[in-house]
């Protein structure tokens, strides 16, 4: 694969009319085109399909598993959906050249409404390494901020070396709470943080 360049860096994602946000980069001697769509009740089959890939691809990033998942209804899918469309909370998945391959949501805390929850981010292998995560998190950002977030805060396991740097790469530091991974005892789990 050839080197990857944004068309124009010092840029943040373009909104469109529509809420979603979009940004062109090379690969090469390709243009790619990466659509951030947010996740409603009508886009309820694909943020199912995505979050089950990101289940399957990378068991131990998430606090749930593929088997619990799969057997939601309809019902409960298009619940969760709809929570991401509300107010409060938001959710977008990235499409990348006509195909879904990403997600990032945020819960903006009960009891603290300047702290947002940073979950479910995943990006596609076929994805990785072009930017899709970076303008994930930006746009994370950039709703949380227009809603009253003032900090993001995220867990990831002590074996997700990737996502570790990753995060740290963007701004975010541990804070010191560890706790043990659900899914497997002998997995932690660092709290990170980031002030936006």
């Amino acid at each position: 694969m050839g080197s990857v360049e944004k068309q124009n860096p010092s840029t943040p994602l373009s909104s469109g009319r529509d809420d979603n946000f979009y940004e062109w980069v090379a690969v090469g001697d390709t243009i790619r085109m990466t659509e951030l769509v947010r996740i409603s009740s009508k886009l309820t089959a694909e943020y199912k399909a995505v979050r089950l890939r990101a289940l399957q691809d990378m068991p131990v990033a998430f606090g749930s598993t593929y088997e619990r998942e799969a057997r939601l209804t309809d019902e409960e899918w298009t619940a969760r959906a709809a929570r991401c469309s509300g107010g409060r909370d938001v959710g977008f998945l990235a499409r990348c050249d006509g195909e879904y391959a990403g997600l990032a949501l945020c819960f903006v805390e009960e009891e603290d409404a300047g702290v947002g929850q940073l979950i479910s981010m995943w990006v596609a292998p076929e994805a990785r390494r072009l930017g899709v995560g970076r303008q994930l998190i930006s746009a994370i950002e950039q709703w949380a901020l227009s809603h009253g977030v003032k900090t993001l805060k995220l867990m990831v396991t002590s074996v997700n070396l990737s996502a570790l740097d990753f995060y740290h790469s963007l701004g975010f530091a541990k804070t010191g709470r560890i706790e043990p991974y659900p899914n497997d005892s002998a997995i932690d789990e660092y709290e990170m943080t980031k002030a936006i």
